[in-house]
């Protein structure tokens, strides 16, 4: 087991990319700390972990909330004594042009986005210092290299998260390794959405699987996996860097003609 006795804080927990996170982690011998905002879905992601004989607990918690972070970071140190990991995954997709997102959208997105990066760095750091050791893995997005129309927050606030994961790497090596996740498609329940509103689900998810080089959209645990890696003591020569786990997405400059 990769993370045997490890204790992994990671944000966004509950549902799409962060479950297929924690999942793999309780699958990798972690005790993990699911974070998200809705208490519900929160607690049924942890009792799943335990009931597969993981050990998990839940921690409501607006991240972008300083207030609340420190909160969730002292709940995780009651409950298991340290902190080995941080995976700041939560995040909101808020796509509009610069001139169609209001200044409430754009902080909304900018502080869920990035400033929970900050947050929870900002509160975990010094206890992995006390220990000498630790990782910190950050779930940015495709859009932090390439992007579309009409994605001006989400972009914005994924470029930071890269910008940041390298100047942390900088700042906290040798003992914190920082590295960068950057996902291209992958199937949550937020992209099953954008299918199902489509005027034919099937078709578009077939449209956008053959955008890729692996001719399939990613799912959660795929995600999971790499971010396991990571995290893992197998990385402890990574840091600073930006993994992208896209399928090939982000290697094609144009369709061919």
């Amino acid at each position: 087991m990769k993370l045997k006795d490890r204790v992994a804080i990671v944000t966004g927990g509950s549902k799409g990319i962060g479950w297929g996170i924690v999942t793999v982690f309780a699958q990798e011998g972690a005790k993990v700390v699911v974070v998200a905002r809705d208490p519900k879905a929160g607690e049924q992601t942890a009792e799943e972990i335990r009931y597969k004989g993981g050990e998990a607990i839940f921690v409501a918690c607006d991240v972008s909330n300083e207030e609340q972070v420190k909160a969730m970071v002292q709940k995780t140190l009651d409950t298991y004594g340290k902190i080995d990991i941080l995976v700041n995954n939560a995040g909101v997709g808020t796509y509009k042009s610069v001139l169609d997102t209001t200044s409430e959208e754009w902080d909304r997105c900018l502080s869920i986005d990035l400033k929970s990066v900050f947050l929870c760095s900002k509160y975990v750091i010094p206890h992995m210092q006390a220990i000498g050791k630790g990782a910190i893995v950050n779930i940015s997005s495709v859009h932090s290299r390439a992007t579309v129309n009409s994605v001006a927050p989400y972009a914005a606030s994924k470029g930071g998260i890269s910008a940041l994961t390298r100047n942390m790497a900088l700042d906290y090596g040798p003992v914190i390794r920082v590295n960068t996740i950057s996902p291209g498609w992958v199937l949550t329940p937020l992209i099953q959405g954008i299918f199902d509103n489509s005027d034919n689900p099937a078709e578009k998810q077939r449209f956008i699987e053959q955008r890729q080089a692996m001719k399939r959209i990613g799912t959660p645990e795929d995600i999971g996996y790499a971010t396991a890696f990571l995290a893992s003591d197998e990385a402890s020569f990574i840091t600073g860097t930006e993994l992208f786990v896209d399928g090939g997405l982000t290697a094609r400059v144009e369709e061919s003609w």
